[in-house]
C-alpha cells in the first residue's frame, strides 16, 4: 500500500481561527484594516490601489510572512498598492523576488482584491475580522513547535501573557458582536430569500446519487442544535484552482471537515457540512458549487487525514463521520454544469460515542522556522458556530470549561440516547403500495391498456433510469419534460431505446388547426409526444434553448398553458380515460417554478386533482411539493402522492398491475427462404397506420397463461358475433383444439387464388378489388384470407384511412424491408385497405416510394381493396381491375354453414340468439327478421328520455353515414352518467335493454378512444321506422342538443358526420345506387311529408336550423339555396342563401350554385312565357347575363380551389378535380339564350333570310341599328331590347367557341389522375358533344346549303371560300390541333384526306398565314400518315420539317403556341443512332423541348393537381414520318395480339383489358410493340432521366409513372420507350441497364 497522504498548509495561510468558527464570512487573508507589529492599529485604505508603499511592506511582512529582505526590496522599488495589483509573476521575478513568494503574492493580491470588493462597506464583517484576525495572528506568530506536535502549557501561558491586553479590548465586544452577527445573518438571509425561495438540502445520511442542486438556489438558514437528530448545517467555500494549489485546497477541505465533525460529535448532534455553498452574510446559503477534477483525491485525503485529526478515537470518528459525497449542480436553465457540492454527514450515535470527549489535532504553520506543529483543539457547537474550548487565553478558565463540558457531554449523551430510542419507535404506518394501486388503476384490478397517460417530470439521475421501466409499459400520450438534457442521457434517451417518441416543443401545440389535424400532424396516440417544456441543451435555435425560471415565466409559460389546454381538451381525450403522473426526482421549492406552473395549469384545466398521481422521490420532496401546492392552490395533495416507496418499488408495483398481454412478446415476420425476422417494437411503432399481422400472431401470449383466458376467449367470440370488428384472435381461437371453426365463405377460395396465382406476377404492385354490400362480411372475408397467408406474405391492414397515401406508402415500404439487407430478396406485402378513397393513388405512391427496392419487376405489394357497393355484382363487371364480389345473399352451402355454426355456439354460449349481427346473416339478411327483432326491443322506448334521444341519434347517424359513431364518454354524458371515472354505473346498464343492439369498440382514426355504434346498419335503419319521431324531428333534436357540440372526444368527426349526413349526395360514379339532388337524409325527409309542400317545409326547417348550428359552414347555406331553387322555385331566397354561402367561402362550387340559381330562374321565366314579349326577352337577357357572369366567376375560382370540402367525408382523400362546371353552366345558358333569340319575330328560323340576319347579328357582322327602319311597333321594341344587350349578345358566339376549344384541349391533352374521374370525364364529354351539335346546327351551314349557295352565286369571293372551308373543319371538329388529334381515334382515312384537303386550301390561299394554320396543316399530314400512310395527299417529311422550321424561326422560343414546339419533338427528335441531323434545322431541338415545357405550364399548370398530360405519339424505329407511332396504332397491335391468344389471359383468369394492360405496363411486353418502338438509352441523374445526344447536349425526360426512377440520386444507365406529350417527352418502362 502507498503511504497515507499528509496535507499541510503549504503556502496558503491558515486562516481558521482556533477559537471561533463562525457561520459567516470566511476569514480573509487581508482586509480593509490590518494591524502592524508593535504599533497601534493603522487604518488601511479600502481599495488596495490606494495603499502606499509602507502599507504594502507591512502587509507583506505581517500578513503574508514574506521575509523582510524581500519586502524591503519591493519597498525600495517604490512598490505601492497600485503597482502591486498591476504586477504579474514575471514582473516580481524581474524585481528579484524568488518564485515561491512571487506566486504567493500574486494569488493573495487577487484574492484580496475580490474579497475587498465584496466586503466594501460591510462594517460587521470587518469588525469580526479584527477580532479573529488579531487572535489568529498572535496564535500563529507566537506558537512554538514541539517534537510531539502538541502545544505545551508553558508555550500557551507565554502566548496568554502577550495577548492579555488585546483580549481585554475585544472581550467586551465579543458578546455584542455575536448577537449582531446572528441578527445580520438572519436579516441578510431573509432579504435574499425574499428574492429566491428556500430549497431543500439532501436528506440527511442518505446516499442518493440522483440528488441534484441548482445553481444560485438558497439552502435553509443555519441554526444551532435542536433535537440532536435534526442535523445542523455549515456552509463553506473552498479556494478555487486559481487561488490555491490542489494540495492547499484539500488541506482546507479536511481541516474544515474535521473541525466541524468534532464539534458535532462533542455536542452529540447530527450535522452536515456543505462545500460549494456561499457563507457570506448577504448571500448565505447560495449554491455555487466547486469544480472537482478528481473525486478519488478527496476521498483519499479524507481517509488519510482522519487518523491524524482524531488520534485517540479514530475508529469512533470513522464510524460517525461519513465519507464525502458529491452532488451535481445544474444550471438554472436545467442544464448540467461542471460543478458539484461536496457534503460530509456526521452521525454521532450513542452506541459509538457513549460519553467520550473528542479532541482534534490541527497542523499550524510556524513563521519562525517555517515548520508545522500540531495544535490540540476541543470543538463544541455554540449556537451557529463551533468554538474551541482550549483556545481561551486563561488556563484556569480552560480547565473550568473542560470540566463543565465533560458534565455537559454526559447530559448530551443521555439526550442523544433518548432521542434515538424515540426515533426507532416512530415508523410510518402508511399504505403507500395500496394507494398507488388505487390511483393507477382507478379502483380496478389492473392497469387498463386504454388509459392514456400524461407524464410531467424533471431531471432523473442516470442511476435511477433503470427503475423507469414502467413508463415503457404505459400508453404515454405525452411526456412534459423539464430536463433539457433528457434526450442526451436522461429519461427520454432511456425511453427511446425501445420505443418511438417524437420530440416536440409546447409551441407546436399552438395552432388554428382542428384537433384532428393536430393529432395527425404530431402523430398523437400513435407515438409518444415528448415535449421539452424548457428547451433542449443541444438546440441551435435560440427559441428552443433552456431558460432560467424568470425567463421561462416570461417567454414559455403561455405556451405551456395553451398546450395543456389542448392536451386536456375533452375534444382530444375524455377526462375519464386520462391520468396525469407527476414524477418528481428532486424537490420543487420555488412557488413559481415551471413544474409548479404546469401543475396549476393542469389543475385548472381538469378542474381538480381527480386525474392526478404524484410520485415523489422521498418524503422531503413530498413535503415541499405539498407545501407549495397548499400555498398556491389551497388544496391538500397528500391523497394523490406516493412518497414512501422507492422508484424501484413503484416500478415493480405498476408493472405487476398491467393487463395481461394479448400479443406475443416477440413478433416475427416471414422472410425469404422460409426464414423469419424479428419485428421490434420500434419498427412497429414507426408503422403507425398499419396493423401488422405477424406469422406468430396471438401465439405464446401472456393472457393464455392466466386464469382469465377462458373469460377473454368467450368475450372475444361474443364481441365478434354480436357485430364487432373481427380480430386476429377470432381466427387464432378457431384453429385451437376444441374451439369453433371459422366459417369459410364461398368466395374465399376465389380470392385466395386471385392473390396467389400459379403464373405469378409481372408487376411490382398489384391491386385486387373485393366489392361487398355493407354488413355482409366482406372485410371479415378479406382478413380471413390474410390470416391464411400470414406466413407467405407480410400482411398488414390500413387502420387509419385518414392518413395520407404517401405516408401509408412509406410505412408499407418499411414493412417490406424490415429486417432485410439491401440486396436480399423481399417477401411481398399483402396490404388490406377497407373502403379507401383513392386506391389507385395509393398504388402509385407505393411504386414511387418503393422503386429502389424493385428488381426485375418482382412483386413487392398486393393491395387488397375492400370496397362497399350497393351493387357489388355490377361494380365487379365494370371494374377494370381483377376482383371478386360478395353480396348480402348467402348461398345454400353458406346457409348450411351458418346454421351449423349457430348450433355450435349454443354449446359454448348462453344466449347466442342475442348475437344479432350473426343472426342476421344466419337468417340470410331477412328483412322480416330484422323488423321483428327491432320491434320487440325498441317499441317500448320513450324517445323523450335521455336514453331514447341518444338511441335515435345513433340510429340516424348509423343509417345515413357509413361507419359513423359517437364516443362512449359523450354517450355516458348524454344519458347522465357522471361518475364514469370509477365506473360505478356502466353505459350498458343505463341503456339496457336497448344496449343489446349497440356495441362498444376502439377508434384509432381521430385519436384513440372507445366509441358506440349499432351492431348493423340494417338494425339502425329499422329502428328509425319503429321510433315515434320522424326523421325531421330526430334531425332537429340532433341539431338542438348542445351537449353534442361542446368539447368531447371525437367531436370533429361527429360534426363532420352530421354535416355530411345533411349535404353529401349520392353519385353512381362513387358506387352509390343512384344520383341524388340532395343527401339521402334530405331526400327521405322530403318523402315523409304528406305532400310536396309539407316535405319542402320540413327540409327548409332542418337546413335552416343546421345553418344556425354550423354558422361557419358554407355548404349548408349552399344546400339550402339548392333546395329553394330546385324544390320551391323561390329564386329570391335561393339567391340570398347562395350569396350567404359565397360570403363564407368563395370557391368555384358555390359560385356555380349562384349561377345555377340564375339559370333555373331563366328557365322558369321561359316556361312561363308562352309568347315571347319584349319585356320577357329583357328579363331573360338580364338573368342570362347574371348567370353567365356567375359561371365565369366559378371557372376563374376553379384555378384556386381548395382540394375538397372539409366536411365532404366521402371525398376527403380523393384527388383534387379541376371543376369545369362553370364552363358547362355557361354553355348551357348560352344555348338556352340562342333558343330564346330564335323565337324573336325578327330572327325567325323558318325564314332563311331572317336566320342569316340572326347569324350575322350574333357574329357581329350586322349591327342592331340596321333594323331601325322596321315599322312594326312590337319588333321595334324587340330591337330596343337587343340594342340594350347588343355587346353581351355579340360576345356569346366567340365565347362559346373558346369554351369548345378549351374542352378539346382539356380532354385531348390531359387525362384524369384517377380512374373514377375518367367516368366523370366520359359523362362531361357526352354533355359537351351535345352542346356542340346544337352549336353546329345554329352556326354551321351544311354541305348541301353551301353547294346550293355556290351554284346560285358562282362568283363567291376567295375570302368567303376560305370561311366555308373553315366552317367545314369546325363542323368536323378538325379546326384545331386538339381536334385533329381526336381524329386519330374517330375518323377514317377518307375523312382525314378530306380534312387535309380543306387545310391545304386554307394554307395555300389564306392571306394572313397564321402560325396556327401551319401547325394544324402539319399535324393533319401526320394524322393522315398514321391512319393511311399510302395516301397521295401527304407532304414529304422534309417539306413538313421546312415549314415547321420557318414558323419556329418566326415565333422564337417563347411562343404561347405550345403545339408548335410539340411538333418540333415529333419531327426533329434525333435519329435512331442518337445523332442529330447535319442540318442546322435540328440543332435547336433541346431548346424547343425546354420551350414546350414552359409553354405548357403557362397554359395548364393550374390543372396539374387533377390531370396529367397524355402521350399521343411514340418514337419508333423507322425514319421520317414512319417513326412517329400513334397510340391508336399500338392499341390496334395489342388488340390484334389479344385475339390471337387464348380468350383469357393473365393470373386473374379475366379477359385482357386494354386499359389494364397500359396501367400495369404489360403493353410494353407485347412483341409487336417492342418490334415497332425504339428503346432509347439514357441516364438517371439526381432522380431525373436524361437523354444525351452528342457533346454536352442532354434532354430531360419525365417518367410517366411515379416510382419510375429510383431514389438515392444514383447515376446509372437506363433505357425506356419515349412518348411525346404536350408537356414534353415522357419515359415508359424504365429499365436499369446494369441490373442483374
Amino acid at each position: 500500500m502507498s503511504p497515507p497522504l499528509h496535507f499541510g498548509p503549504g503556502t496558503i495561510e491558515d486562516k481558521q481561527d482556533l477559537n471561533v468558527r463562525s457561520y459567516g464570512t470566511q476569514l480573509p487573508v487581508g482586509g480593509a484594516r490590518v494591524k502592524t507589529r508593535g504599533s497601534d492599529l493603522d487604518e488601511f485604505p479600502l481599495n488596495i490601489e490606494d495603499w502606499t508603499k509602507e502599507h504594502v511592506k507591512d502587509w507583506l511582512i505581517i500578513r503574508l510572512r514574506v521575509p523582510e529582505r524581500i519586502a524591503q526590496t519591493l519597498y525600495d522599488q517604490e512598490t505601492s498598492g497600485a503597482c502591486l495589483v498591476s504586477f504579474e509573476k514575471q514582473d516580481l521575478l524581474d524585481l528579484g523576488v524568488p518564485l515561491a513568494p512571487a506566486i504567493q503574492i500574486i494569488r493573495q493580491v487577487e484574492k484580496l482584491r475580490r474579497q475587498s470588493e465584496t466586503r466594501a462597506g460591510d462594517r460587521a464583517s470587518t469588525e469580526r475580522w479584527e477580532v479573529s484576525g488579531n487572535l489568529d495572528e498572535s496564535m500563529e506568530t507566537e506558537t512554538v513547535s514541539s517534537d510531539s506536535g502538541i502545544q505545551s502549557l508553558s508555550s500557551t501561558m507565554s502566548i496568554i501573557q502577550t495577548l492579555r491586553h488585546k483580549i481585554k479590548s475585544v472581550t467586551d465586544e465579543k458578546t455584542t458582536d455575536d448577537k449582531r452577527l446572528q441578527r445580520e445573518n438572519t436579516e441578510d438571509t431573509a432579504s435574499l430569500h425574499l428574492r429566491r425561495p428556500i430549497c431543500l438540502t439532501r436528506p440527511f445520511d442518505k446516499s442518493d446519487p440522483s440528488f441534484i442542486y441548482t445553481q444560485n438556489d438558497i439552502l435553509p438558514p443555519v441554526a444551532g442544535p435542536s433535537n440532536l437528530l435534526d442535523p445542523v448545517h455549515e456552509y463553506q467555500l473552498l479556494p478555487n484552482t486559481e487561488e490555491a494549489s490542489e494540495r492547499e485546497i484539500l488541506y482546507e477541505f479536511t481541516k474544515e471537515v474535521f473541525c466541524f465533525a468534532a464539534s458535532c460529535m462533542n455536542s452529540r448532534t447530527n450535522g452536515t457540512i456543505h462545500f460549494g455553498v456561499n457563507n457570506q452574510a448577504r448571500q448565505a446559503g447560495q449554491v455555487i458549487g466547486h469544480k472537482v477534477t478528481s473525486f478519488s483525491k478527496y476521498n483519499e485525503a479524507f481517509e488519510s487525514c482522519l487518523s491524524e485529526h482524531f488520534e485517540e478515537h479514530r475508529n469512533v470518528a470513522r464510524a460517525c463521520i461519513r465519507p464525502p459525497k458529491f452532488f451535481q449542480v445544474q444550471c438554472q436553465d436545467g442544464t448540467t454544469s461542471d460543478k458539484c457540492v461536496i457534503e460530509v454527514d456526521v452521525v454521532p450515535t450513542y452506541s459509538e460515542t457513549q460519553e467520550k470527549v473528542f479532541y482534534t489535532f490541527l497542523n499550524i504553520a510556524s513563521t519562525q522556522k517555517e515548520q508545522q506543529c500540531k495544535t490540540e483543539c476541543l470543538f463544541v457547537r455554540d449556537g451557529l458556530r463551533a468554538i474551541n474550548i482550549l483556545a481561551d487565553p486563561n488556563p484556569r478558565i480552560v480547565q473550568e470549561k473542560i470540566k463543565s463540558m465533560i458534565e455537559e457531554v454526559k447530559c448530551w449523551a443521555s439526550a442523544r440516547k433518548s432521542a434515538e430510542e424515540r426515533d426507532e419507535k416512530h415508523h410510518s404506518q402508511g399504505h403507500q403500495g395500496q394507494r398507488l394501486k388505487q390511483l393507477i388503476t382507478r379502483g380496478r384490478d389492473t392497469l387498463e391498456n386504454s388509459l392514456q397517460v400524461i407524464v410531467v417530470t424533471n431531471k432523473c439521475h442516470s442511476s435511477q433510469l433503470e427503475h423507469l421501466g414502467f413508463l415503457k409499459e404505459m400508453k404515454l400520450l405525452a411526456v412534459l419534460e423539464f430536463d433539457p438534457e433528457s434526450d442526451v442521457d436522461g429519461t427520454c434517451s432511456f425511453y427511446r431505446k425501445d420505443h418511438i417518441a417524437n420530440l416536440h416543443y409546447p409551441r407546436m401545440y399552438i395552432t388554428q388547426d382542428s384537433v384532428s389535424t393536430v393529432i395527425g400532424k404530431l402523430n398523437l396516440f400513435k407515438q409518444t409526444s415528448w415535449v421539452f417544456c424548457n428547451g433542449q441543451v443541444n438546440e441551435e435555435s435560440e427559441m428552443d434553448k433552456p431558460l432560467t425560471t424568470s425567463e421561462w415565466l416570461k417567454k414559455r409559460s403561455g405556451d405551456i398553458n395553451n398546450m395543456i389546454s389542448f392536451l386536456c381538451n375533452p375534444d382530444l381525450l375524455s377526462k375519464d380515460g386520462l391520468l396525469v403522473v407527476f414524477i418528481l426526482h428532486s424537490a420543487i421549492t420555488d412557488i413559481s417554478s415551471p413544474i409548479m406552473e404546469t401543475f396549476c395549469a393542469i389543475y385548472r384545466t381538469l378542474e381538480g386533482d381527480d386525474n392526478m398521481l404524484c410520485i415523489c422521490k422521498d418524503s422531503t420532496v413530498f413535503s415541499q411539493w405539498k407545501q407549495i401546492i397548499e400555498t398556491r392552490c389551497k388544496v391538500d395533495i397528500t391523497s394523490k402522492c406516493i412518497y414512501e416507496l422507492s422508484l424501484n418499488e413503484i416500478n415493480s408495483t405498476i408493472q405487476k398491475l398491467k393487463e395481461p398481454q394479448t400479443r406475443s412478446s416477440r413478433r416475427y415476420l416471414p422472410s425469404s427462404g422460409s426464414s423469419s425476422v424479428l419485428l421490434t417494437k420500434r419498427d412497429e411503432e414507426l408503422m403507425t397506420d398499419l396493423d401488422v399481422l405477424c406469422e406468430n400472431e396471438c401465439e405464446n401470449t401472456e393472457i393464455e397463461t392466466m386464469e382469465s383466458f377462458q373469460e377473454f376467449k368467450k368475450k372475444t367470440e361474443e364481441d365478434f358475433y354480436r357485430g364487432g370488428q373481427v380480430t386476429w384472435w377470432n381466427f387464432y381461437l378457431s384453429e385451437r383444439p376444441g374451439c369453433l371453426p371459422f366459417i369459410k365463405r364461398d368466395t374465399y377460395d376465389e380470392l385466395y387464388d386471385l392473390i396467389t396465382p400459379v403464373e405469378g406476377y409481372t408487376s411490382p404492385c398489384v391491386m385486387i378489388n373485393l366489392f361487398h354490400h355493407p354488413g355482409c362480411g366482406g372485410t371479415t372475408l378479406a382478413m380471413h384470407v390474410l390470416w391464411s397467408l400470414r406466413r407467405k406474405f407480410r400482411c398488414a391492414v390500413v387502420k387509419n384511412n385518414m392518413a395520407s397515401n404517401s405516408e401509408i406508402a412509406i410505412q408499407v415500404t418499411n414493412l417490406l424491408i424490415c429486417g432485410k439487407q439491401e440486396q436480399s430478396d423481399y417477401t411481398p406485402v399483402l396490404l388490406l385497405v377497407d373502403n379507401c378513397d383513392d386506391v389507385e393513388d395509393l398504388k402509385q405512391c407505393i411504386l414511387s416510394v418503393g422503386i429502389d427496392r424493385k428488381r426485375h419487376n418482382n412483386l413487392m405489394v398486393i393491395i387488397l381493396n375492400c370496397e362497399r357497393a350497393h351493387f357489388p355484382e355490377e361494380s365487379s363487371r365494370n371494374s377494370r381491375i381483377a376482383n371478386v364480389f360478395i353480396t348480402n345473399k348467402l348461398s345454400t352451402d353458406e346457409q348450411s354453414l351458418f346454421s351449423e355454426k349457430l348450433r355450435q355456439l349454443k354449446d359454448f354460449h348462453e344466449k347466442p340468439e342475442t348475437f344479432y349481427a350473426f343472426m342476421i346473416m344466419t337468417n340470410n339478411f331477412s328483412e322480416s327478421y330484422i323488423k321483428n327483432l327491432v320491434s320487440n326491443i325498441v317499441k317500448p322506448l320513450d324517445t323523450t328520455t335521455k336514453q331514447g334521444m341518444l338511441f335515435s341519434f345513433l340510429a340516424l347517424l348509423n343509417t345515413y353515414v357509413n361507419g359513423s359513431y359517437m364516443s362512449l364518454s359523450l354517450c355516458e354524458e348524454l344519458v347522465g352518467i357522471r361518475n364514469a371515472l370509477w365506473k360505478r354505473e356502466t353505459f350498458e346498464e343505463k341503456m339496457n335493454p336497448y344496449s343489446t343492439l349497440l356495441i362498444n369498440f376502439i377508434v384509432e382514426e381521430h385519436g384513440t378512444y372507445q366509441a358506440v355504434r349499432f351492431l348493423h346498419q340494417e338494425i339502425a335503419r329499422n329502428c328509425l321506422d319503429v321510433l315515434e319521431l320522424s326523421l325531421a324531428e330526430i334531425t332537429i333534436n340532433l341539431l338542438h342538443c348542445n351537449c353534442l357540440y361542446k368539447s368531447c372526444m371525437g367531436k370533429d368527426i361527429l360534426v363532420q358526420n352530421i354535416q355530411s349526413m345533411l349535404i353529401t349526395r349520392h353519385r353512381k360514379e362513387q358506387g352509390d345506387d343512384k344520383d341524388t339532388l340532395f343527401s339521402p337524409l334530405i331526400e327521405a325527409i322530403h318523402k315523409e311529408g304528406s305532400d310536396k309542400r309539407e316535405g319542402s317545409d320540413k327540409i327548409k326547417e332542418v337546413l335552416e336550423k343546421a345553418t344556425v348550428r354550423f354558422d361557419k359552414s358554407a355548404t349548408l347555406p349552399q344546400a339550402l339555396a339548392r333546395h329553394f331553387y330546385l324544390k320551391e322555385k323561390d329564386f329570391k331566397s335561393a339567391l340570398q342563401w347562395a350569396k350567404d354561402a359565397q360570403g363564407k367561402n368563395s370557391n368555384s362550387y358555390i359560385a356555380d350554385t349562384v349561377g345555377q340559381v340564375y339559370k333555373s330562374h331563366l328557365k322558369k321565366e321561359i316556361e312561363q312565357s308562352e309568347d315571347l314579349t319584349p319585356e320577357a326577352l329583357d328579363t331573360c337577357l338580364k338573368l342570362a347575363f347574371s348567370a353567365i357572369n356567375a359561371f365565369r366567376d366559378s371557372q376563374e375560382l376553379a384555378k384556386r380551389d381548395e382540394p375538397i370540402d372539409p366536411f365532404d367525408l366521402r371525398n376527403r382523400k380523393r384527388h383534387r378535380s379541376y371543376n369545369t362546371s362553370g364552363y358547362v353552366g355557361e354553355t348551357e345558358v348560352m344555348m338556352i339564350l340562342f333558343e330564346v333569340i330564335q323565337r324573336i319575330p325578327l330572327f325567325s328560323v323558318s325564314d332563311r333570310r331572317k336566320k342569316d340576319n340572326m347569324l350575322q347579328f350574333l357574329k357581329g357582322h350586322l349591327p342592331v341599328n340596321k333594323f331601325h327602319e322596321i315599322s312594326d311597333t312590337t319588333i321595334k321594341q324587340f330591337v330596343t331590347v337587343l340594342a340594350d344587350h347588343e355587346r353581351f349578345l355579340v360576345s356569346l358566339k366567340p365565347r362559346l367557341k373558346d369554351i369548345f376549344s378549351f374542352f378539346e384541349n382539356y380532354f385531348t391533352y390531359l387525362k384524369p389522375r384517377s380512374l373514377e374521374r375518367e367516368t366523370a370525364d366520359d359523362r362531361n364529354k357526352r354533355k359537351v358533344s351535345e352542346y356542340f351539335k346544337k352549336y353546329v346546327q345554329i352556326f354551321c351551314i351544311s354541305e348541301q346549303e353551301k353547294a346550293s349557295e355556290k351554284a346560285n352565286n358562282p362568283k363567291l369571293s376567295l375570302r368567303q371560300e376560305i370561311a366555308d372551308q373553315r366552317n367545314y373543319l369546325e363542323l368536323k371538329r378538325a379546326d384545331s390541333f386538339a381536334g385533329l388529334l381526336q381524329c386519330l381515334n374517330d375518323k377514317s382515312g377518307v375523312e382525314i384526306e378530306h380534312i387535309l384537303n380543306k387545310w391545304q386550301f386554307v394554307f395555300d390561299n389564306s392571306p394572313s398565314n397564321y402560325t396556327s394554320d401551319t401547325v394544324n396543316f402539319i399535324l393533319a399530314n401526320i394524322v393522315l400518315h398514321s391512319i393511311k400512310p399510302t395516301s397521295k395527299l401527304l407532304k414529304k417529311y422534309e417539306e413538313l420539317v421546312y415549314l415547321l422550321n420557318e414558323e419556329l424561326q418566326n415565333e422564337g422560343t417563347h411562343s404561347k403556341i405550345t403545339e408548335l414546339y410539340y411538333l418540333s419533338m415529333l419531327l426533329m427528335w434525333p435519329t435512331k443512332d442518337h445523332r442529330l441531323e447535319n442540318s442546322a434545322t435540328y440543332k435547336n431541338i433541346h431548346t424547343y423541348v425546354t420551350s414546350v415545357k414552359k409553354s405548357f405550364h403557362r397554359r395548364f399548370s393550374y390543372m396539374f393537381p387533377a390531370r396529367t398530360a397524355i402521350a399521343h405519339f411514340y418514337l419508333g424505329k423507322s425514319k421520317g414520318l414512319k417513326r412517329i407511332v400513334s397510340k391508336g396504332k399500338l392499341d390496334q397491335l395489342v388488340i390484334s395480339a389479344s385475339k390471337q391468344q387464348a380468350p383469357v389471359s393473365g393470373p386473374t383468369g379475366q379477359p385482357r383489358n386494354l386499359h389494364h394492360l397500359w396501367q400495369s405496363g404489360a403493353v410494353w411486353k407485347e412483341p409487336e410493340v417492342q418490334r415497332m418502338l425504339l428503346r432509347v438509352k439514357g441516364k438517371s441523374e439526381n432522380s431525373d432521366i436524361y437523354v444525351h445526344y452528342g457533346g454536352n447536349l442532354k434532354m430531360l425526360v419525365r417518367p410517366v409513372y411515379l416510382g419510375g426512377v429510383r431514389s438515392g440520386y444514383s447515376q446509372e444507365e437506363v433505357s425506356f420507350y419515349l412518348g411525346f406529350s404536350m408537356e414534353g417527352p415522357v419515359a415508359y418502362d424504365i429499365r436499369y441497364e446494369n441490373d442483374p
